[in-house]
């Protein structure tokens, strides 16, 4: 490992280069727009794996964005990783709050990475971190020192629901048969206090759709004889949680996984300053479901959020319009045991019931996904709790993410393999938000820790 770490500081500055030229491009898969730039990222990441050496590099079409596949077979008697990580990025929007151009990396020393952080959309989610995948291995075969199989699997549609993966999937299920599959999409405490993701929520989102009269209308002329469909869905969804944060919908708990306060206690002994996270966020007081701790109601309790709200004229200066329709996007995230489906069709059934007569109510279900949680007391587990603690300094934490990865529960059901979840970004990159980043030592850092889990693993 000495030897790799010193050559893994020689390289910092051109992984650091190659990760830029990798953000620069747009690939916003939500967007059809932007198809040719996803597609570009999909050609240079693939042309990537040819040049650190993978055997077998191929793109796969699909009904939307292009899969990235590749693998590295060296003897068949070892341990075999299968990569997964998403080339497309979340829209940048809304621009102005963009202190650079989101397409345009800006490397910034900032109070949380004094080393400096590279600022761009896809830095933390998911570019930089699947790149690390990248140099880790190729640091590895340029030390003659792999000595696992490795197999990559990159898709172009991670942020609008892997729409394709799952056939994907099951239609190359012995091309993709591997011992683990090691996801980057995940975060950890603290540079300070490393973390392994042990569980996610799961999704259900819908998009809803209140209309009420069949136009627009003058506000003077109707106003207060028609109902408003803005004030009516506003109403409705204020009606989805309680004055304790509970969600209302019926059955919404049934199957929620009840934590034991064993586990409970133990989750909440992981450092945590209440007082800071409040003032990085900018918020006199948190809120959430009573009886449970900041920790638990982001990661052991399901939540319903309004992600978008809209209707009516929003353009600059005044138009008083009584608008005919008005909508809203909306989120559940869900622990274990709880169905997304399910969960889905209990949200379609209590809104449209709830709706007074004078409106009617469409209910459209979007992309969803599975809670997972993954096993502790395995093998490669162990492989990456000692390359983390030997990069750290510090035994990792295992932790529940609040964050949803659909795909693996997908994974564990259709390759029929556990997923390891050793992400290094941190929550405060501001992921999905103007001004995301990466910060170089978490980048760096990861790049090292990677590559000693597959040392770890290949002497196992």
């Amino acid at each position: 490992m000495e030897e790799l770490k010193k050559y893994l500081e020689s390289q910092k500055d051109r992984s650091l280069e190659e990760l830029i030229r990798f953000l620069k491009i747009p690939s916003i898969s939500a967007d059809s727009n932007y198809k040719e730039s996803v597609r570009e990222a999909c050609n240079w990441l693939s042309g990537r794996l040819e040049e650190i050496g993978i055997q077998t590099v191929k793109i796969y079409e699909t009904d939307g964005h292009p899969i990235v596949y590749g693998e590295l077979i060296i003897d068949k008697s070892y341990p075999t990783v299968l990569f997964y990580g998403h080339y497309d990025v979340q829209p940048p929007d809304p621009m102005d709050l963009w202190d650079s151009e989101p397409f345009a990396p800006v490397v910034k020393k900032t109070k949380l990475h004094p080393e400096g952080a590279v600022f761009a959309r896809g830095a933390c989610d998911d570019k930089g971190q699947l790149y690390m995948h990248v140099k880790a291995v190729e640091a590895l075969i340029e030390n003659n020192s792999l000595q696992c199989n490795v197999k990559f699997l990159y898709e172009g549609e991670e942020e609008v629901g892997s729409e394709n993966l799952d056939q994907f999937c099951m239609e190359y299920k012995d091309m993709l048969s591997s011992d683990v599959i090691l996801i980057s999409d995940t975060s950890i405490l603290s540079n300070d206090t490393p973390t392994i993701t042990t569980g996610l929520r799961g999704l259900s989102y819908v998009e809803v759709e209140v209309t009420g009269p069949n136009k627009d209308l003058h506000s003077g002329v109707y106003g207060g004889a028609v109902a408003n469909p803005i004030n009516i869905l506003s109403s409705m969804i204020a009606s989805l949680q309680d004055e304790n944060g509970k969600v209302t919908i019926p059955g919404f708990y049934d199957d929620v996984e009840i934590v034991s306060d064993k586990e409970r206690e133990l989750m909440n002994e992981a450092p945590f300053d209440l007082e800071q996270y409040k003032a990085d966020l900018g918020i006199k007081e948190v809120k959430g479901e009573k009886g449970f701790t900041t920790f638990e109601r982001t990661s052991i309790r399901p939540t319903l959020d309004v992600n978008g709200i809209w209707g009516g004229y929003t353009g600059e200066g005044a138009k008083t319009v009584l608008p005919s329709k008005a909508f809203a996007k909306i989120s559940m995230r869900l622990v274990p045991f709880q169905d997304p489906d399910k969960i889905t069709a209990l949200f379609k059934n209590h809104f449209e019931k709830i709706a007074p007569e004078y409106v009617s109510v469409k209910v459209k279900p979007h992309h969803g996904g599975r809670p997972a949680v993954t096993p502790i007391d395995s093998e490669e587990y162990a492989a990456a709790e000692a390359a983390m603690e030997a990069s750290f300094g510090k035994k990792p934490i295992p932790m529940r993410s609040g964050g949803s990865i659909p795909i693996v529960a997908m994974f564990k059901e259709v390759l029929e393999t556990d997923s390891i979840l050793m992400g290094f970004g941190l929550d405060s990159d501001s992921i999905h938000s103007p001004n995301e980043h990466y910060g170089l030592f978490n980048f760096f850092t990861g790049i090292e820790t990677i590559a000693g889990f597959l040392n770890n693993l290949s002497k196992q």
